[in-house]
């Protein structure tokens, strides 16, 4: 394959290129969750949340949550539990020197999606978190976001993947198991059978 030669440099060069947004597109923008965002993130089930590293480079973290466990606190305030993961905290390091956060909601059969931006802090607020517990377990920590910017965004992207109607959705045999990619990728000791055996086990024991 051909490497790119013609590269775009300055806004000018793509404003050549792309056409001015619709009045719409442009103001649809928010400071604040209106209803109508509020009643999505009440419904979604998983958000995905990007942060800066302190070189710079972004982080784009999944969650995946029941329908309300993303907690509207105002119009101007989401609350969002850290389940136990991989213990990275990647998220978390970030927010510790950059509060910069973006939010990206979906929706499972709806086609629009939502988008978030502001500033985030760890909490460690008893009385907060413990109303996030799910079977038993309290989350240590929940990321509170102060929000700057809301919209929804269109359901172009949604719709072009085939997301919700399984278009393009492969045979898990398509690709090596997570174990034996982990086998590949690290210097672990473990088989791929015994990383494969401890992965199912934490995916079916050690959801929260």
């Amino acid at each position: 394959m051909e490497k790119p030669q013609k590269f775009v440099q300055t806004s000018e060069q793509l404003g050549a290129i792309y056409k001015e947004p619709s009045r719409e597109a442009r103001d649809k923008v928010l400071d604040h969750l209106d209803v109508h965002c509020q009643k999505m993130i009440s419904l979604s089930p998983f958000v995905c949340l990007a942060t800066t590293s302190p070189d710079g480079s972004i982080d784009i973290s999944p969650r995946g949550d029941p329908p309300g466990s993303v907690q509207v606190l105002n119009s101007t305030q989401l609350l969002i539990p850290d389940r136990f993961g991989n213990n990275r905290i990647d998220t978390l390091s970030n927010l510790m020197q950059n509060r910069a956060i973006g939010l990206f909601f979906l929706v499972p059969g709806m086609i629009e999606s939502l988008r978030v931006s502001g500033n985030a802090r760890v909490i460690t607020d008893g009385a907060l978190l413990e109303s996030m517990a799910i079977q038993g377990k309290v989350p240590s920590t929940g990321i509170l976001v102060d929000v700057k910017r809301a919209f929804l965004q269109c359901g172009k992207a949604i719709k072009r993947s085939g997301l919700w109607e399984g278009t393009y959705q492969i045979e898990r045999s398509e690709m090596p198991s997570f174990g034996e990619i982990l086998l590949d990728q690290t210097d672990s000791d473990m088989s791929a059978a015994e990383l494969d055996c401890s992965i199912d086990d934490a995916y079916k024991n050690k959801l929260y």
